[in-house]
């Protein structure tokens, strides 16, 4: 289930990230010690957390992700380990929420483009998903929220 999708312009997030390169289906492996290990290096520098963690994916093809997987944070970190100062971009995004359980963001993203290329938008390389709440927070998937955020050309 899709919220009303939005335009509009981010500004920059400073954050915590780690940089993947890797097979698609690895992505379940590296996430719960990845977490670990940001929240980990943000709470030992005393820099945040400042919001829910993040995968921005910088290129995608059916069998590799390359993202960084990130934590924003109140100032900057310092590296630590495979830890590393980075940033969510400032730029113009379409937004919406999805909400349920991840097995559904395939199809929700492909629901979402498809109201961006509706809306005459066109997509630029690259997204990013903020794990706005998840089994942290509920045990029922249904109350689960993905934010979505599609940059845009222009």
């Amino acid at each position: 289930m899709l919220e009303a999708p939005q335009l509009l312009t981010t500004r920059p997030q400073p954050a915590a990230i780690i940089r993947f390169t890797i097979p698609r289906a690895q992505m379940p492996q590296i996430m719960g010690p990845a977490v670990q290990e940001l929240m980990a290096a943000v709470k030992a520098q005393g820099a945040g957390p400042a919001g829910p963690l993040f995968a921005h994916h910088l290129r995608m093809s059916p069998d590799t992700f390359d993202f960084e997987l990130g934590l924003p944070v109140t100032r900057p970190v310092t590296p630590v380990g495979r830890v590393q100062p980075g940033a969510l971009p400032a730029t113009r995004v379409a937004r919406t929420v999805y909400r349920g359980p991840y097995e559904g963001l395939g199809g929700a993203w492909g629901e979402f483009r498809a109201w961006i290329a509706q809306q005459g938008h066109t997509a630029t390389e690259g997204l990013w998903e903020c794990y706005v709440s998840g089994p942290e927070a509920s045990p029922d998937p249904s109350q689960w929220r993905t934010e979505l955020n599609q940059p845009l050309v222009g």
